[in-house]
This record gives structure tokens, sequence and C-alpha cells, in this order.
């Protein structure tokens, strides 16, 4: 509490004054955590002041809140670039990030509690800086990186805007990606990156942490063949709060056999229980599209869950149990060519008849994004259906191609958008208007632009080779092992 203090007063959050007449303060409370490294041990012990930012006042003490934060989409596109391209990963953290964003509006805040001895009554903190727990705590210090950063010559990406590249003139690359207060710089100039980091201790007080090891909860570990990301510990807690530490493993994520309805017969389940589980088990989809689907499927009932959802979500964790260490292996392919799978499960849910879109996509042959999601309309038939799935893949193309442009990585081969579905394919190239198009004209208007383009070409790929398959349905065990080996997942430890 003594360090945190100091920092505040190093920092000059705040100035003691009194209170004005028809102000009203903002609370404040301690708040304790214990800091954890990747291996379980004990780091360190913190506490932080936090303001009571839910007794403020929209248009009185805050206007706009909102700030970025890195797409975990992103981190796996700069993890597969720095495989590729051998670039070195290093992480920063920036200490009482919050305390350095600048506030616009006038704050008052009560003294905080175990220090207010001494000091006279009606004395409060009339805030200069941000603080945490303040609504507009992270726009604040958004703002402030930002500016920094933009002083610095960097280039905020458009397609993430916690996203910032550096080229310099002989031709090197440095590219920072930030996550609240979490820094991750890579590239090829180790001198510009050297430069940087003087430079950013010198404005924030900055944490060298060293290579990439620890990242949101994500393990990252290096070796001669790539990079690998998983999250081990994650699952260990999980079982360990689940119960399920020493359960029998499952060989799939879900029963390729069960339909999840309503089931408004069932016995109900706690809601607040289940959706922690779910929302836990949606956090560790980022380094696990093997149960991107199951996942995606549990989370359809969050409203008003029943006894056969919660054994469907905790089968997940049973299939976790028996592969723990599986993660995504980003390999030294040296190349940074895209392409996407997608497909699409006709009328597979049974609550109101609507299809599964899921694609994933691959950059420099690592798999960097995936998404298993209910489409918003019913579709009429299996085309349409996986029609709407190719829009949504060619989409997420022309994001990746919008990162990629501002890293100055270019490809004039067309990219490979791969569908198991000839009539969708053929719906795509061709311009006549019919009814079974016409009502999915804004789809087909903007596929056939880029297919026109030269951006995209969509080769015909057999159901057993589209890996999107995993996406949309639950598969057995054979099949959905052989697509999962094929997705670049690895299980490089042994099972708990």
């Amino acid at each position: 509490m003594d360090l945190e203090m100091e920092a505040h007063d190093k920092n000059n959050t705040w100035e003691l004054v009194s209170l004005p007449n028809g102000k009203k303060p903002v609370g404040c409370k301690w708040v304790y955590t214990v800091k954890y490294k990747a291996g379980g041990s004990i780091e360190r012990y913190k506490a932080r002041l936090v303001a009571k930012g839910f007794t403020q006042t929209y248009g009185i003490d805050y206007s706009e809140t909102f700030a970025p934060v890195a797409k975990m989409n992103t981190v796996r596109v700069i993890l597969s670039l720095a495989a590729n391209y051998n670039w070195n990963l290093q992480q920063f953290d920036v200490k009482n990030a919050f305390l350095h964003g600048e506030l616009e509006e006038e704050i008052y805040m009560d003294v905080p509690p175990g220090y207010r001895e001494d000091i006279a009554a009606n004395t409060v903190c009339k805030l200069k800086k941000a603080l945490y727990g303040l609504k507009q705590s992270p726009r604040a210090w958004f703002g402030r990186f930002t500016k920094v950063m933009v002083g610095l010559s960097f280039k905020q990406s458009q397609g993430d805007h916690t996203l910032f590249v550096k080229h310099s003139e002989s031709g090197g690359v440095t590219v920072l990606l930030v996550y609240v207060d979490g820094i991750i710089v890579t590239g090829d100039d180790e001198e510009l990156q050297q430069m940087l980091s003087q430079h950013l201790a010198k404005e924030f007080e900055i944490k060298t942490l060293g290579k990439l090891k620890y990242f949101l909860g994500i393990e990252v570990a290096h070796s001669k063949k790539g990079i690998f990301i998983s999250q081990q510990k994650y699952i260990t807690d999980l079982l360990q709060e689940t119960g399920k530490t020493a359960c029998k493993p499952a060989c799939t994520p879900i029963d390729p056999n069960i339909k999840l309805g309503n089931a408004e017969e069932d016995v109900a389940v706690n809601k607040e229980m289940y959706q922690r589980l779910v929302g836990k088990l949606i956090y560790l989809s980022h380094t696990r599209p093997d149960v991107a689907f199951a996942v995606s499927l549990v989370s359809q009932f969050m409203h008003q869950p029943k006894e056969i959802h919660l054994q469907a979500a905790l089968r997940i964790v049973q299939y976790l149990k028996g592969t723990p260490g599986r993660g995504i292996l980003f390999e030294r392919n040296g190349s940074v060519g895209l392409e996407a799978y997608t497909d699409a499960d006709y009328v597979g849910l049974i609550v109101d008849k609507r299809s599964t879109t899921g694609y994933c996509t691959f950059l420099g042959g690592n798999l960097v994004t995936w998404k298993s999601k209910k489409q918003s309309v019913v579709s009429r038939s299996s085309a349409e259906a996986k029609f709407r799935a190719m829009a949504q893949g060619i989409c997420e193309l022309l994001w990746l191609k919008s990162i990629l442009e501002d890293l100055r990585i270019k490809s004039d081969e067309p990219i490979k958008l791969y569908c198991d579905n000839k009539s969708a394919i053929s719906i795509a190239h061709n311009p006549v208007q019919h009814d079974r198009t016409k009502h999915i004209e804004v789809d087909r208007h903007f596929i056939k632009e880029k297919l026109d383009s030269g951006l995209i070409c969509t080769p015909y790929v057999f159901s057993q080779g589209n890996l999107a398959d995993l996406l949309t349905k639950g598969l057995n065990g054979n099949n959905f092992e052989r697509i999962v080996s094929k997705l670049g997942m690895i299980n490089i430890h042994s099972p708990a």
C-alpha cells in the first residue's frame, strides 16, 4: 500500500483540496491481489487503490469511455510473422499504466482509507491523472500512449488501433502491440527497438520482462521449429475449480450425436455458475480452436441453462483434462501467403433452425484466426448457408490483408478461399440473378466483386479435406484428431 501511495505521489496523481460546494466526491477502496508466474509460483503481492467509478455521473465527471484493446487475432498474426521471419519477441509491462492518463474532467475523490490521519475534515483529492476504477481511465491512458507513439513516428494500424508500426530507412520494421498495460515489441530492426524501449522508459515507468513467455494467461514457448502457444496453467486451474482434476478424459469436446435445445422439461442449474464456466471456456478458445464449436454451442444457453447444457459444458472440461498441453505451433515455413477454409452446418441448430458458420484462416501456413458462430438469419438451402460462410471468410481475409499492408507485406497471388460446396462456388461466379440468390444479393455482389478483382479465388475442396468442418459440428474421434493435427495443433506436454 505504501508503494502504491509512493507511485501516486511520484506521478502527482492528485492534490489535497477542500471540497467545493455542490461537488460530490467519488469513493475509493484498496484491492489486494497475488501475482503468479507462468509455473504457478507466487511472483509478488500487490495492493491497488481503485476509485469507485460506479458513483460517477455521465456528463458531469465523465463522457466518452471507449478504449480499444488488442485483438487476440492480431496477437496470433504477429506470432506467425515472428516465427516465419525469425523476429525477436520482447515483452514490457507499464507500471500503474492508468495513472499516466490525463483527465479532462474535474473529479474529486475521497482520501484513501488508512491515510486519513492528520487531514482536516472536508479535505478531498482533486484528481489530476486517471486512476484505476474511473470510467474514463482506459481511454485517457490509451490516448496518452497513442500520442507518445505517434510522436515517435509510429503509424497506427487501421485494422487494429492497438498495433503500431514503424519502417526504418534501411528497410527494417518495428512492431508494437499494446493490450492495456502489456506491450509486445518485435521486428527486425534491433537498433530501433532499443531506442523505443529507452524512450518509453523516459515517458512511463516500464518493467522489461525479456523474451515473450507469458502474455494474458497464454504461455509462449520458443524452439528451432517455431513458436508454440498454449494455456496449460489456465486449464489446470479450471480443472481444480470444477472438481474435474481426477475425472476420466473425453476423446472429443462434444458428443457428435447430441443436439442441444432449450430443454424446457429439464432441471434448471445455477445461472451465475454456468455463465462463469462458459466465460472461462470462451477465453480458453483463444488458443484452442478444437473446442471452438462446442463452446459456441453451450454459450447459446446462458440465459436459461439446464442440466443437459451444464453436462455439455463439463464434457468440454473432461476433454481438456486429456489434452491440457495442446496448443498451436507457429512454424518457420518461410512464406506469408494467406488462405482460408469456410464451411457451414445447414440447419444444425434445433432451437431456431439456423446454420452454423465456421471459418479458419492461415498465414504462412500457420493457423491465425478462426470462428464458429450461429448465422444471424435462417438459410433456405445448404448452398446459401455455405455462401454466407464464404462472405464471412472473405471479410476476415480482408482484415488480415489490411494488417499485412500496414506491415508492407504484400502478395500478388490471389488468396485461396476453400469451400466444399460446388453450388455455392457456382453462385459466386455466376452473375445471373435467380430465385436462389435474390435474398442473398448483398453477399453475392460482395463475393463477385472480390473474385473479379483477382483478390481471391475459390477452389473446391472435398468435405473430408475441409478444415473448417471442425468449427461447424461435432465430429467422431478419428475425424476430429485428423483435422486437429492439420490445423497445426500439437501436444508438447504429457496429460495431467
